[in-house]
């Protein structure tokens, strides 16, 4: 039994994507999403109407504090600045 070292020889060292079963991998992804737009192509139009509005609400709710109206408060009580009486 003799000790053979391995370490070496030239074995180019590939991504996995750039690999035989990385390219196959890709092109099943490829048809799979394909078939998938094609065939739920209806139902994702279909919602795009809705997003519109949901997307005023998320934003009101979320991004309205960023310009200075944060804590919307009951703001009679208390004096204003520009008439301190």
């Amino acid at each position: 039994m003799s000790m053979h070292n391995h370490s070496n020889h030239d074995h180019p060292q590939g991504s996995f994507l750039t690999s035989r079963a990385g390219l196959v991998l890709l092109g099943f992804f490829a048809i799979g999403g394909f078939l998938l737009f094609t065939e739920h192509r209806a139902h994702v139009l279909g919602a795009l109407f809705y997003l519109l509005p949901l997307g005023c609400v998320f934003m009101h709710f979320f991004m309205h504090g960023g310009h200075g109206h944060g804590g919307h408060g009951d703001h009679r009580n208390q004096p204003d600045e520009r008439n301190p009486l």
